[in-house]
């Protein structure tokens, strides 16, 4: 009998990559996407280098957020899509319709095709930023069932982007989706050992704090996940009959600042984190900062705030389990000192 095949879009991406290789693991076939085939060869030689098993298994096709061109040949004869793909740019950015056009259109495409093919469920990463940005800061525990405010304080174009893809999801599902289930998952900042060398989302902090790029800490709390959890919460939504038409929070604990952050780092590297920074930047330097850098001012209405949440129900339905937030850190640093990644 021939083993489901599932369709991965964005392959060659982080989060992707560690969901591939969980699959093939797992016995499934898996197909997945990159913008041009060129990119093919690097892929795989990148998963066979993180331990990839079975990569006979394992087929690309060209396809594009922003082009229905390959999309019915990437959904053909597919019982399942993860729709891993959307561009990450935390932070400022000048043209927020960069990151808004390819994350909601994006999302309707694959949705559209997927449901035109008969495809089963499509299970869609979204993003803790879909969830928590824009309210008041109180005491809060935030759960799968709150939604970011748009127009809110401190609402990035990332978040705008995660939230408006993930509304548009949900509406077309409602509305168009002819019975197609729908699943969607809300990782916080996701870090873990890297693959190749690329270093992407939030694992960007740690190579930061490497290369000594980080003068200082704001106080600024990061709730992480270990990208090996969040890629077995992708497998067990895609498993788990229960999950359709669910939102699924995503996170480890402790929630912990960058200070804190920082100090697992150097204990996990020694001597190559001599350029992690260990002084904290006042708040009145980064409220000062505010005034004139738009990257200060993204930070400031979080200074101080730790926000709380709730992983109870993909606990419960979907059987999920997560690393300690500081073996995530620790395993990305160490990957990244491993490939010579923090220059």
């Amino acid at each position: 009998m021939t083993s489901p095949t599932v369709l991965v879009t964005g392959g060659s991406g982080f989060i992707a990559g560690h969901v591939i290789l969980q699959l093939l693991d797992a016995g499934y076939r898996v197909r997945a996407t990159v913008r041009s085939l060129a990119k093919e060869p690097a892929v795989r030689e990148v998963l066979t280098d993180a331990g990839m098993t079975r990569g006979d298994a394992l087929e690309f096709v060209a396809a594009d957020l922003l082009d229905d061109a390959g999309w019915d040949a990437a959904v053909a004869g597919v019982d399942t899509v993860m729709h891993v793909a959307s561009p990450v740019m935390p932070g400022h950015v000048d043209d927020e319709q960069q990151l808004i056009a390819p994350a909601r259109d994006g999302a309707l495409r694959v949705l559209r095709a997927a449901r035109d093919a008969g495809v089963r469920r499509v299970v869609l990463t979204s993003a803790f930023h879909a969830v928590s940005w824009g309210h008041l800061h109180d005491d809060h525990v935030f759960t799968d069932d709150d939604w970011t405010v748009i127009d809110g304080p401190g609402v990035d174009a990332y978040g705008k982007s995660k939230t408006l893809a993930e509304r548009a999801a949900w509406d077309f599902v409602a509305a168009e989706g002819r019975g197609m289930e729908l699943t969607t998952l809300l990782p916080v900042a996701v870090m873990g050992p890297v693959m190749g060398d690329a270093v992407s989302g939030s694992n960007h902090i740690i190579q930061n704090m490497l290369a000594g790029r980080m003068p200082g800490y704001p106080a600024l709390y990061i709730p992480v996940v270990d990208v090996r959890d969040v890629a077995a919460a992708h497998v067990a939504a895609m498993t788990t009959p229960e999950a359709a038409g669910e939102r699924f929070l995503i996170a480890s604990d402790p929630v912990m600042s960058l200070r804190e952050i920082g100090a697992t780092v150097r204990a996990a590297v020694g001597d190559a984190a001599a350029k992690v920074p260990t002084r904290a930047i006042p708040n009145v330097v980064v409220r000062l900062g505010a005034l004139f850098s738009p990257q200060f001012r993204a930070l400031a209405p979080d200074l101080g705030y730790r926000k709380r949440f709730t992983t109870e129900k993909a606990r419960r339905m979907l059987g999920y389990t997560a690393r300690p937030a500081v073996e995530a850190i620790a395993s990305a640093a160490e990957s990244m000192v491993r490939r010579g990644l923090i220059g």
